[in-house]
């Protein structure tokens, strides 16, 4: 069992130094729960000071029974490297037991995307003579038009959108701050939101600034989004996996087939790390054939 200290100080460090945001805190504790579970049912009592390499590699083995998918299992070692990286940071232990754990290989998994004919086919499919109907026409052009995480959607705010310069304010992973660019459409289905339906909402206080709200007049909820498209989805016909995310690996995906430079993607898509935008150079692989063929002199 790891004492509440401990964990307290580790999600202080968490919070103030490394700037997560809450989900990927309660994240890292989440990890660790599942540490001191292992301890528990196999009746161990070791001092955090005393837990080595050996016991995590028994803890690996344990999560692997369970189940666990092997990316899961790469994130819950990666929060336990951040942990004891932490104790070794206050010298609270002297040796770091997860030195010798390794993070198992992972095959990156292609997500499903959706051509603009299927977008098209699920916006027009929205009912828009409904009090929500014009909402959830911004939301999907939204998503689409700015390759939002659902999260920085039902963030976003009045004051974080730049009408003139169509640029808005998104607030990312780390509460980290970025400008992205909004098309006209988006911008034209925000506006009609805001002007034939969100004025009718009696909005609770605290929640004026933000963009999409309920009918309750507070925040959106982020599974209420995941309903929308599931039934989107549905009504389309559409067989493929389709959540708010796909959205956004489809604004992804038509950028890069379009040419757009692999850096600037990176950077509307807030990614700290160049190779988590790459895969998106390798969703379409009739595109990249198509690109041989076009212009390669030996094809």
């Amino acid at each position: 069992m790891i004492n509440r200290p401990y964990l307290q100080s580790f999600k202080t460090y968490l919070k103030l130094e490394r700037s997560l945001s809450n989900n990927s805190v309660e994240a890292y504790l989440g990890d660790l729960n599942k540490l001191s579970q292992f301890f528990e049912a196999n009746a161990l009592t070791p001092k955090v000071n005393e837990i080595s390499s050996t016991d995590l590699k028994h803890f690996i083995s344990w999560i692997n029974e369970l189940g666990m998918l092997p990316s899961t299992q790469a994130r819950v070692i990666s929060g336990l490297k951040s942990f004891f990286g932490f104790l070794m940071l206050e010298g609270l232990i002297n040796e770091d037991p997860s030195d010798l754990i390794e993070t198992p290989r992972l095959t990156r998994h292609l997500p499903d995307t959706l051509d603009t004919f299927e977008i098209n086919e699920m916006i027009d499919k929205i009912d828009a003579s409904k009090p929500e109907g014009m909402r959830n026409k911004a939301i999907l052009e939204t998503l689409y038009g700015c390759g939002l995480r659902v999260s920085e959607l039902l963030d976003l705010k009045i004051s974080d959108i730049f009408e003139e310069n169509e640029f808005i304010r998104v607030t990312g992973k780390g509460n980290k701050d970025r400008l992205v660019p909004i098309g006209k459409t988006a911008l034209k289905y925000i506006n009609i939101y805001m002007q034939e339906t969100r004025v009718h909402v009696a909005i609770k206080k605290g929640f004026e600034n933000y963009v999409f709200l309920n009918r309750r007049g507070t925040r959106l909820s982020r599974i209420s989004v995941f309903n929308i498209v599931k039934a989107l989805a549905q009504d389309s016909g559409l067989t493929k996996s389709i959540s708010p995310h796909t959205f956004r690996h489809s604004f992804a995906t038509h950028l890069i087939e379009g040419g757009a430079d692999l850096r600037a993607v990176q950077e509307m898509l807030g990614h700290s790390s160049i190779t988590t935008t790459e895969i998106y150079t390798h969703l379409d692989r009739n595109y990249l054939k198509g690109i041989v063929t076009q212009f390669h002199p030996r094809s």
